[in-house]
C-alpha cells in the first residue's frame, strides 16, 4: 500500500553520514546502546525538517517545537538552540546535501543503567541523533491522492498521553496505521475522545466545503508546522478557513479533502471510507499547494 510518505528511492541514501551526539558515522556503523531510553521505552521526542535549496525550512519553528516537547516530558536537551541548529547544518554539509532532503532529529532521555522506566536510572546525557536522507516525494501522491479510512483507535486525552507532543512513543498512531492498512487505506483518519475528527496517523487533515476550508481545533493533534503555515496562507490570501470541531458526516459531505505534513507538504485525498473525491487541477488544494511552493521558494530561492 502507498502512504503519505512515499518517496523516490535514492541510492545516495546507502552512504549517508549520521550524526550521533556530535560524532559522525556511516549508515551501517551508526549505532546506539541497547540501553538507550529511546530504544527500551520510546522515551524521547523528535522532529522532521526539510532541506530545500540549501535552507532548512521553518527551522526556528521546528526547533522551538522540539524544545517545547522535550521540556514537556522532562528532558533537558544538552545543547542550546543555536548549537543544535549548527549541528543540523554541519550534518547537511558533511553529507554535501543541497535539496530534497528530509532530516529526522531524535532526542532520547539517554542511556539507562538497566531496562527500567524510572528516569532516575538514566546514566548519561540525552542522546541526540540526526538522520538526513534524500527524500523527494513521489509525484504520484499529488495526482492520485490518498485513501483514508476511519479507525477505532482514537487520539487520547492529554492526561493519558498528550497528543500534541511529538514523542517517540508513537504506539497510538502505529496502531491506527495498522488498522487503516488492514482496511486497504493509505492512512488512518482518527477521532478524538468526543467523537470529532481530529487528525490522521501521520499527517494533518483538512476538508473543503463551498470554498471554505475546515480543520480541527488542534487540541488532539501534534503542533503541525506545515499545518500552521497553510492556515497562515489562507488568511493572507483571503481564503476562508475555520478551525473547529466537526463530525464524520461533515467530512463525507465535503467537496474536497487534503492532508499536510513536513515531508510532502500538501496531498489531495481521493477517498474517505466509501466517499470518493474528484481530483482535478481546479481544486482549491492545488491552488494552496502553489501558494505553499511559492512561499518556500521565496524563503529558499534556487541559486544559479
Amino acid at each position: 500500500m502507498p502512504s503519505s510518505h512515499d518517496f523516490k528511492k535514492d541510492k545516495r541514501n546507502n552512504s549517508i553520514i549520521i550524526n550521533i551526539n556530535g560524532k559522525y558515522f556511516s549508515r551501517k556503523n551508526a549505532k546506539i546502546s541497547v540501553f538507550d531510553s529511546g530504544f527500551i521505552l520510546g522515551d524521547g521526542c523528535w522532529d522532521g525538517i526539510r532541506l530545500h535549496n540549501n535552507k532548512l525550512l521553518f527551522l526556528k519553528d521546528h526547533i522551538r517545537r522540539l524544545y517545547e516537547d522535550a521540556k514537556a516530558i522532562g528532558i533537558k536537551i544538552p545543547k542550546t538552540k543555536n548549537e543544535l541548529t549548527k549541528m543540523l547544518y554541519q550534518t547537511v554539509i558533511k553529507n554535501k546535501m543541497k535539496t530534497d532532503v528530509h532530516i529526522r532529529v531524535i532526542i532520547s532521555r539517554g542511556t539507562k543503567s538497566t531496562p527500567y522506566q524510572d528516569p532516575s536510572f538514566t546514566i548519561s546525557l540525552p542522546t541526540i541523533v540526526i538522520i538526513p536522507e534524500y527524500k523527494k516525494p513521489d509525484e504520484k501522491l499529488y495526482s492520485k491522492g490518498l485513501i483514508l479510512k476511519t479507525v477505532s483507535i482514537m487520539r487520547g486525552h492529554k492526561k493519558v498521553q498528550d497528543p500534541k507532543i511529538n514523542s517517540l512513543s508513537k504506539l497510538n498512531c502505529i496502531l491506527a496505521c495498522i488498522e487503516a492498512k488492514k482496511k486497504n487505506a493509505d492512512e488512518a483518519l482518527m477521532f478524538d475522545i468526543n467523537g470529532n475528527i481530529a487528525t490522521n496517523n501521520s499527517t494533518h487533515f483538512f476538508y473543503v466545503k463551498n470554498n471554505i476550508i475546515h480543520t480541527s481545533t488542534g487540541e488532539y493533534c501534534v503542533k503541525g508546522i506545515t499545518r500552521q503555515n497553510i492556515i497562515k496562507l489562507c488568511k493572507k490570501h483571503n481564503i476562508k478557513i475555520k478551525q473547529r470541531n466537526f463530525k464524520l458526516r461533515d467530512v463525507l459531505n465535503a467537496d474536497e479533502a487534503f492532508v499536510t505534513g513536513t515531508f510532502a507538504n500538501i496531498i489531495p485525498v481521493r477517498k474517505i471510507n466509501k466517499k470518493k473525491f474528484i481530483i482535478k487541477k481546479s481544486n482549491l488544494v492545488f491552488y494552496l499547494k502553489d501558494l505553499y511552493l511559492q512561499k518556500i521558494n521565496k524563503l529558499a530561492p534556487l541559486k544559479k
